[in-house]
């Protein structure tokens, strides 16, 4: 089981990514717009560079919503390897089977 406080601490950056959602990709499209002049271009870095450095999405960490493991994560089912191991063991998860030879 993962600390409560990384936990915590990534939800709250899912959460601040969120907020500033339209803002940064606003603020980007801006920066990036070659047509502009420099120093509007530049005056959007700037402001992209004030905002929470939290409310980045590469900085969300994928993490396991059972047991909070932030590595060995499949995307597709939300969960890390062991969790998942452990719910195919309990026949929870359906048409999986546990492989041994």
């Amino acid at each position: 089981m993962a600390k409560t406080s990384m936990i915590e601490r990534n939800t709250k950056r899912i959460r601040l990514a969120k907020k500033f959602k339209n803002q940064r990709m606003r603020l980007k499209e801006i920066a990036c717009d070659r047509m502009l002049p420099a120093e509007e271009r530049f005056a959007a870095r700037l402001k992209l560079a004030e905002l929470p450095r939290n409310s980045s999405p590469v900085r969300v960490r994928n993490r396991c919503v059972l047991s909070g493991r932030p590595r060995g994560f499949y995307r597709k089912l939300g969960m890390s390897r062991i969790a998942l191991r452990d719910l195919a063991s309990n026949g929870m998860v359906p048409g999986m089977v546990k492989s041994s030879w």
